[in-house]
């Protein structure tokens, strides 16, 4: 049986992974980007301007249930955003939040709309990501967009479309997930498809009504 403590040391290490991975692979830079996953009776988050390629387990942020920190380096500016998603969404266990170079720059070149920061221009998109709204800028670490995505995670919910991540204005996805592996393949499809679309002049159509019904029949996608 799997206890608390061993819990937690799973999680220090699958975020050192996670960090590790993500700097090696271009998606995060300096001390930019965060990292969370839900514990027994709290939360670890990365420390507040922590390097995500060089982490410590030991130095991680443990947080109780309360937002009150347990033990490691002070958390991150943006707790009270994870710990608000972790609310909003009982299945998300894993929250990753970076400042991917194709997202970062979409905000700036212009996102398709508010609600669909992307066109649905590929299947994998449709089903592996959804609908990803667009979150007004803030200053780094506001807690007003900790309310701005539950809403959004809440609208989703209400129309059968769940939102598995959110853009905020000039700083980038935040993704989150049942698992580390799960937010992982829609921060990588959603940067793919934001680099798709902007090597392409911004001008692929959507892909229709009749294939975006065949996705939602056939592989249960929540469009």
């Amino acid at each position: 049986m799997t206890g608390p403590g061993t819990a937690v040391e799973e999680a220090r290490r699958e975020i050192v992974r996670v960090g590790t991975s993500l700097f090696a692979r271009g998606y995060v830079h300096a001390s930019a980007g965060n990292i969370s996953a839900r514990v027994p009776d709290g939360h670890l988050i990365t420390p507040t301007d922590a390097a995500l390629g060089f982490l410590e387990p030991g130095r991680l942020a443990l947080v109780g249930a309360d937002g009150e920190q347990i033990a490691g380096d002070r958390a991150s500016k943006t707790l009270t955003l994870h710990r608000r998603i972790y609310e909003a969404d009982p299945t998300a266990r894993f929250v990753v939040h970076t400042h991917s170079t194709h997202l970062v720059g979409l905000t700036l070149a212009g996102v398709w709309s508010a609600d669909d920061v992307l066109p649905p221009i590929t299947p994998y998109y449709v089903m592996k990501v959804g609908h990803v709204p667009l979150v007004p800028y803030h200053r780094p670490g506001d807690p007003r967009v900790a309310d701005l995505v539950a809403e959004r995670i809440a609208a989703g919910a209400a129309n059968g479309t769940p939102v598995r991540a959110v853009l905020l204005d000039r700083l980038g996805p935040v993704v989150w997930g049942p698992d580390a592996a799960a937010a992982l393949a829609v921060l990588e499809e959603l940067e793919e498809t934001a680099r798709l679309w902007l090597l392409t002049g911004r001008r692929p159509e959507p892909l229709p009504a009749p294939a975006l019904a065949e996705l939602r029949d056939v592989f249960g996608a929540a469009w």
